[in-house]
């Protein structure tokens, strides 16, 4: 293993967390140097230490192996993970240690799931560093990596293609560099624009561009306790509404329909199966809010159905209601889209939309197959036939999808919460969603779980960001290793 380009990568993840954290310490400044300037100062400094002292030993990049690659991975996300939690340790309040663990990695997983009762009493540096995780995981430290990277380098198109899942790859048909530079814009792009949007529409600067970090990274932390419900704004919720619909499809999507100026490219099954899903669960959910929750205002139900519907399966999360008394109808359906989630190829987690397609699709290619034994069939997704290997790989990530949520909701039940709150915190938290359904509904939050429960979430976070495999890689080489 080499642990020279390991260390010296893994170092520049570490020094963007730095960057914002300082950026944070600016923010303090203009509003006052509010209670988190010291904290923020105090890890931005100690985290652009450590993430330095990799390059005081290595002056040029050594190869790296396809190990070291998915080791770089898994570090760069654990310990960004341990110096994000420093200011919240540092500033107190309902930050215990493992609160502020869970803080952390729910930001930098862009799950978007709280321990926080009061949020607005965090100041406003301190929050703008919470919206700041959102906005580095979303696009990915090993994104942010890669951009530091010279373009020569042999191991860019290794870190590229372990970040990046084999599905979302195929909407890629550029060099590593141009993919870089393509999630780069569009994530800005989206990122820019909803900020702009959400200022002109009314919230103040400092609260668009918090919302835009988690818009961007359909992450859902919000600088309200009351989420968006706040703002009772349904330009807000139409904003909303649509950049988290956006979002959730495959960045090269976006990009081929800006650079075309066409919508051509969205003539896929993939684009009408996932917008299709959300106007049929829309429905059900909104049918089922009028006969049995309550409402008798078809618009509100509508509204409130959309949005909902939309914010979990973008994995964005944010909430207009309050939906933990919704029939259970609503629920079932919300936790459908709590496992399906967005398109490959964009920040939400999930089992995603081309894994469940692709998996219709060769189930009735395998009835077909039994009927018609001799006849020669392939499955076909866009056009373009799906091979062997593909329809393996996704079988095989469903299937450990789903032991690893199984063996989560015992381990989470073992900590003594009810099946029903740890079958959806699990969904919810291996999905990057963020709230669940019941007591983890959409304005609840996660402070009265266990600590040994928050902590097996955290994990079902990170797995579910990393999508499982490589972190099943690094687990398996260690314990080979012993």
């Amino acid at each position: 293993m080499n642990l020279k380009a390991i260390t010296l990568n893994v170092g520049r993840a570490l020094l963007v967390s730095a960057l914002f954290m300082l950026l944070s310490v600016v923010v303090s400044v203009i509003y006052g140097m509010d209670s988190g300037f010291t904290p923020l100062l105090i890890s931005g400094i100690l985290t652009a230490l450590v993430g330095f002292f990799p390059f005081i030993f290595v002056k040029t990049a050594p190869q790296m192996s396809l190990k070291d690659g998915f080791v770089t991975i898994v570090l760069a996300w654990l310990l960004s993970f341990l110096f994000g939690m420093l200011p919240y340790i540092i500033w107190g309040g309902e930050f215990t240690i493992i609160n502020a663990w869970f803080e952390s990695v729910s930001g930098y997983t862009t799950t978007g799931s709280t321990i926080l009762n009061d949020i607005e009493a965090l100041p406003k540096s301190l929050l703008f560093w919470r919206s700041s995780t959102h906005f580095i995981g979303g696009l990915g430290v090993v994104v942010f990596l890669l951009l530091v990277l010279p373009q020569a380098s042999p191991y860019r198109m290794k870190l590229t293609n372990m970040e990046m899942s084999s599905l979302s790859k195929d909407g890629y048909r550029y060099k590593s560099s141009k993919v870089v530079r393509i999630i780069v814009y569009i994530y800005l792009g989206f990122a820019v624009s909803s900020f702009l949007s959400l200022w002109a529409a009314g919230m103040s600067a400092f609260d668009a561009l918090n919302h835009a970090f988690s818009i961007a990274a359909t992450g859902g932390f919000s600088t309200k306790n009351m989420s968006l419900a706040y703002y009772n704004s349904d330009l807000i919720n139409s904003i909303f509404l649509f950049f988290m619909t956006i979002c959730a499809m495959h960045f090269g999507l976006i990009y081929s329909v800006i650079v075309t100026g066409s919508l051509k490219p969205m003539n896929n099954i993939v684009v009408k199966y996932y917008l299709g899903s959300i106007v049929v669960c829309s429905a059900i959910v909104m049918i089922s809010l009028i006969t049995q929750g309550g409402y008798t205002s078809w618009g509100r139900a509508a509204m409130d159905s959309a949005f909902t519907v939309v914010s979990y399966m973008s994995t964005a999360g944010f909430a207009i209601c309050d939906n933990s008394t919704w029939p259970a109808l609503a629920g079932i359906v919300l936790i459908f889209v709590s496992f399906q989630c967005g398109c490959s190829g964009s920040t939400t987690g999930g089992i995603k939309v081309d894994r469940i397609v692709i998996a219709f699709k060769s189930i009735g290619h395998e009835i077909r197959r039994r009927l018609h034994p001799t006849a020669v069939s392939n499955v076909r997704l866009s056009g373009h036939n799906v091979s062997e290997d593909a329809i393996s790989a996704v079988m095989m990530f469903i299937v450990v999808y789903v032991i690893a949520m199984f063996l989560s909701v015992l381990g989470v039940m073992l900590c003594g919460t009810d099946p029903a709150t740890a079958f959806s915190g699990v969904v919810a938290s291996i999905g990057s969603v963020g709230p669940g359904l019941g007591e983890l509904g959409c304005l609840d939050n996660f402070s009265a779980q266990p600590s040994m429960a928050k902590f097996i979430y955290t994990f079902d976070m990170f797995l579910g960001r990393v999508e499982i495999f490589p972190l099943l890689v690094v687990l398996s080489m260690i314990f080979r290793r012993k």
